[in-house]
């Protein structure tokens, strides 16, 4: 009978203790909670921002102001690798560009705590890559104030490209954040042009008394070449992306000119591809020399022979180089 009266006395005072608990706590404890902590979130993004328009960011600041709730305001992630081990001269032309989004955004009057451009760094935040199955860098990635990252996250940097004017587009579609871009001033190119016009009128000035070779048909037909074969061999693409020159595989120290995928290319195989295109143009040039000329007829037939083994050999090249990209592409001549 003495521990039945017991137990009830000890379920009293538990009862008694909650009920105490119940009475002296304020209500709505735990939302106070979850908005002190969603403030303190807020005010630590602000001051980081407040010293650089990009925060940097490892594993664990990733999970905590990025990825854990609660969270009121829009993160734009760019995951990349920056150290020169790397070789990933994208990333640093990407980098660029993200710092004068990010600079436009945080020197604006619209700037708030609404948006924040944050940096993942391989070396800095690996298990985050693992953690989001990333295997390619730069990638830029939104993450909304509420839910999860969809699809639509994930700018599409394969096919638009990483300009600040087309990462600003896209932050405008996710966020309905309006950023106008601020570039500084790069008087580079107006100081190339001006050396150019000054060196061409010297020397219009030096050969004024002897201009006919402004009306030299060959030396116009040369410097049109040049332009098709640099543009057609994806010099602009390179001077748009900054791949890099060539490959090297750091297993077996196996160097690669010549990129597997149609989406990519390194800057040697331009070279390659110029290279090969001026042989055929060649070759050409000598068929239709042959076929012209009124020399002698075994010299005609010598050209004839070469600009056909010119032609024939480097398309067999280019073809089989346009094989290896597009893989599954069923035509081949002479190599495979």
């Amino acid at each position: 009978m003495a521990s039945v009266w017991a137990k009830s006395i000890v379920n009293l005072q538990v009862l008694a203790v909650f009920f105490c608990l119940m009475v002296c706590l304020p209500p709505g404890g735990g939302q106070k909670k979850k908005e002190n902590l969603l403030s303190e979130k807020v005010d630590q993004m602000m001051e980081w921002s407040s010293r650089r328009s990009v925060i940097r960011m490892n594993g664990d600041k990733f999970r905590r102001f990025v990825k854990a709730p609660p969270r009121n305001y829009s993160v734009i992630v760019m995951f990349t690798a920056l150290q020169p081990q790397r070789q990933c001269s994208v990333c640093r032309q990407a980098n660029e560009e993200y710092q004068v989004l990010a600079n436009s955004w945080r020197y604006s009057s619209a700037f708030s705590n609404k948006l924040f451009f944050t940096v993942v760094d391989y070396d800095e935040g690996a298990d985050v890559f693992q953690q989001l199955n990333m295997n390619s860098a730069p990638t830029f990635m939104h993450f909304p104030a509420k839910g999860k990252p969809k699809r639509a996250d994930t700018f599409d940097l394969q096919r638009i490209g990483f300009a600040s004017e087309q990462l600003a587009k896209w932050i405008a579609d996710r966020t309905d954040v309006q950023i106008r871009v601020f570039r500084p001033p790069n008087y580079s190119g107006t100081i190339a042009l001006a050396l150019l016009v000054s060196l061409v009128g010297g020397l219009l000035y030096l050969r004024r008394n002897n201009l006919e070779f402004i009306y030299n048909k060959t030396g116009w037909a040369m410097a049109a070449l040049c332009v098709v074969f640099a543009m057609t061999s994806g010099q602009m693409w390179n001077h748009i992306r900054g791949p890099p020159y060539a490959h090297k595989n750091p297993q077996n120290g196996q160097v690669s000119y010549i990129h597997g995928s149609s989406q990519a290319q390194f800057v040697a195989e331009s070279h390659i591809i110029l290279l090969l295109n001026a042989a055929i143009t060649m070759g050409m040039v000598l068929l239709n020399e042959a076929a012209t000329s009124k020399g002698d007829v075994g010299k005609r037939r010598i050209i004839c022979l070469v600009g056909l083994g010119l032609v024939v050999f480097f398309f067999s090249f280019l073809l089989s180089i346009f094989r290896s990209k597009y893989h599954g592409y069923p035509y081949s001549f002479l190599i495979k």
